[in-house]
């Protein structure tokens, strides 16, 4: 499979009508899930022409503000396996956004850093991707930043208590 391939996001989760949806309508989860497939099809419309998903989108925006930043750190940031990681930063240097450098202090490590094309493309996708925001927040209407910060606090609990459950 080719990497440079689009990556075209799932149909939207609406629900249907006539379903029984049972303990799912229910549950928080299932409705962070429904939002956040259409939060990811509506990035996908406002960033088009880039063919760039979120996580793609995270990852430049990481490895611009971290010039060096190694491929494991990308993996813990974005909560990814290595592979996972590998891959996303394969497609980025085939786009021509990031490059490998080796690292000064360490002959065994490389570090990623964001290329003049990467910077190009990434002030045209942050201004895209700021206005898809900003429509969301404004279609929210007063209540959006404490949504935000309440969707925030929910993340620091759920890590929290899957932390508690490792050994």
């Amino acid at each position: 499979m080719n990497s440079m391939a689009p990556e075209a996001p799932d149909g939207a989760l609406l629900p249907v009508p006539g379903l029984d949806y049972g303990v799912l309508d229910e549950l928080l989860g299932y409705s962070l899930r429904r939002a956040q497939s259409a939060l990811y099809l509506d990035f996908h419309r406002a960033t088009a022409s880039f063919d760039i998903s979120p996580p793609r989108f995270a990852a430049l925006v990481l490895v611009s503000r971290n010039a060096g930043l190694r491929q494991q750190q990308l993996a813990e940031a974005m909560g990814l396996h290595r592979s996972g990681a590998l891959r996303l930063t394969d497609w980025l240097q085939e786009r021509g956004w990031v490059e490998r450098r080796a690292d000064p202090a360490d002959a065994r490590a490389w570090g990623l850093h964001l290329t003049a094309t990467g910077r190009a493309a990434l002030r045209q996708l942050e201004q895209a991707v700021r206005a898809h925001d900003a429509a969301l927040m404004h279609a929210l209407g007063p209540t959006a930043g404490a949504m935000k910060s309440e969707l925030e606090r929910l993340a620091r609990i759920a890590n929290a208590a899957a932390q508690a459950d490792q050994p």
